[in-house]
């Protein structure tokens, strides 16, 4: 198994494997069967959890609690995923999207969008 950003691929694939497949019998073909709004809530909602617990790390030191912030970043990848399958979009073109912007300022980017 992939420990690295490659995982992501290897998971986006099983997720849209699963698209169209019973949701009685799937977790993710469930969240897929509700639909783009749905996916894009619960996306929203383990941002929220995410923001949550890196809150909580960055007040203390523990371990458990960047566990904590690990754990939510996973599942909030793993719904960001969901979403991509859900609208058709191939994590392939927001990377693209991320490499035009390589060498851009942050500020000068944000400037220039619509």
């Amino acid at each position: 198994m992939a420990t690295d950003a490659q995982q992501l691929e290897a998971l986006f694939s099983v997720i849209a494997g699963r698209k169209g497949d019973d949701p009685k019998n799937s977790y993710t073909a469930s969240l897929l069967a509700k639909g783009v709004n749905s996916c894009a809530q619960k996306l929203g909602e383990e941002a929220v959890e995410t923001v949550i617990a890196a809150a909580i790390a960055g007040n203390n030191s523990g371990t458990s609690d960047k566990k904590s912030v690990i754990s939510e970043s996973a599942d909030l990848l793993y719904h960001w995923l969901v979403l991509m399958v859900a609208l058709d979009i191939d994590p392939a073109e927001v990377y693209a999207e991320l490499a035009r912007r390589e060498g851009t300022s942050g500020h000068a980017e944000k400037a220039g969008r619509k």
